[in-house]
């Protein structure tokens, strides 16, 4: 959800762009020439530059938040600049408010350390979203008579540290802090007798396979992510729970300017898992146009395949497909629940391999506009 230009990048642009022979005066630019020159050049590789930073913004509407304004800030900057093979390590800041009364403010990020030879990846956000709540279980988010209202505040810190074991391979420590404030529920009997508020520490590992070209925005390889959770007691959580999540996602050239990317994903949450950290479909990543939320349960299983193709200079198209399914456990699992996806989307090239994103998805008596920076997988 984002695009706009703050006149501190357009002074650096135009600081960049200014020349000044000796023996004359320095030529200044106007303000649209220096916004032009910004939004021109900022997917052009800087590789003098220590920090590639560039921020854009704009109005966006969704049907769950609304129309808002949304702000992003990417950057890119390499740990070791002498080593140019390395891949750019990547910061993304972003923000969104809007007539809902939402409001979001986060980073994420991956730092490459010299020689790949670690890799630290973080999430930290806070939000807060006059929201809707079906209950829990595919048969009570089927049921439109369930919707009723409630305003949720989170605040989501989530953190790795990868070592390489061996090519392409990656292991490490995980660990995770979530706080969901739900305020002014209409309906609190469909928590069934959960905590409207819950506090959840989590750690464990992770185990990543990685073989892609560019991590914002791959055009070839593998990217394989196993993460093993426990949430026990003694780390302060009320509801003790385990999980495991699992992503598959592979890249492959088609014809000039076309690449094809697959996606599956399957969480697991098993023991006293509470409301708020159950299997959620929908969102700004997978199954694009449901109310993320709406379809929750313990078990998640979601599969996508998308189309990009590259148009004309900065400018591209992408096409997807994707079904998802939540269940409570395998007994359960039943193939008439799964939902369909599919959607449209344009994308701009922001910065060298990060686009901005516009996405239209639709499912089963649903759809969304999508506005975000980098691909969703």
């Amino acid at each position: 959800m984002q695009a706009k230009t703050p006149a501190a990048a357009a002074d650096t642009a135009a600081a960049a762009d200014s020349t000044a022979p000796a023996d004359s005066t320095p030529v200044k630019l106007t303000g649209w020439q220096r916004f032009m020159r910004f939004f021109t050049e900022s997917n052009q590789e800087k590789k003098d530059k220590k920090f590639d930073f560039s921020i854009i913004g704009g109005p966006f509407y969704s049907n769950d938040v609304k129309v808002g304004l949304g702000l992003v800030a990417s950057g890119l900057y390499r740990v070791d600049r002498s080593d140019t093979l390395l891949q750019p390590s990547n910061v993304s800041l972003f923000s969104s408010v809007a007539t809902s009364g939402f409001y979001m403010v986060g980073i994420r990020g991956t730092n490459i350390f010299p020689r790949d030879r670690y890799r630290l990846n973080y999430l930290l956000y806070t939000f807060s979203f006059p929201s809707a709540f079906w209950g829990i279980g595919y048969d009570m988010a089927a049921d439109n008579a369930n919707a009723s209202q409630y305003t949720r505040k989170q605040n989501q810190v989530k953190v790795d540290f990868q070592f390489r074991i061996a090519k392409n391979l990656y292991l490490g420590p995980v660990a995770s802090f979530d706080y969901v404030d739900g305020l002014r529920f209409d309906r609190p009997e469909l928590l069934l007798g959960q905590d409207a508020s819950v506090l959840s520490f989590g750690m464990g590992f992770v185990l990543n396979y990685d073989s892609r070209d560019v991590m914002t925005n791959a055009y070839k390889g593998w990217y394989v992510r196993l993460e093993q959770y426990a949430n026990p007691k003694w780390l302060g959580n009320k509801y003790a729970y385990g999980r495991t999540d699992l992503i598959v996602d592979f890249y492959q050239k088609l014809w000039k300017g076309a690449v094809l990317a697959f996606d599956f994903h399957t969480q697991h949450n098993y023991g006293d898992v509470p409301w708020t950290m159950m299997a959620k479909l929908g969102g700004s990543y997978r199954m694009r146009g449901y109310y993320e939320g709406r379809y929750r349960d313990n078990n998640l299983t979601e599969i996508q395949m998308e189309l990009r193709q590259h148009i004309y200079n900065r400018h591209g198209l992408a096409a997807w497909v994707g079904a998802g399914n939540v269940y409570k456990d395998f007994k359960t699992f039943r193939w008439g629940h799964t939902l369909p996806n599919y959607g449209i989307g344009y994308r701009w090239e922001f910065k060298k391999r990060v686009n901005v994103r516009l996405d239209y998805g639709f499912g089963k008596g649903q759809n969304g506009f999508l506005f975000q920076i980098n691909e969703a997988f």
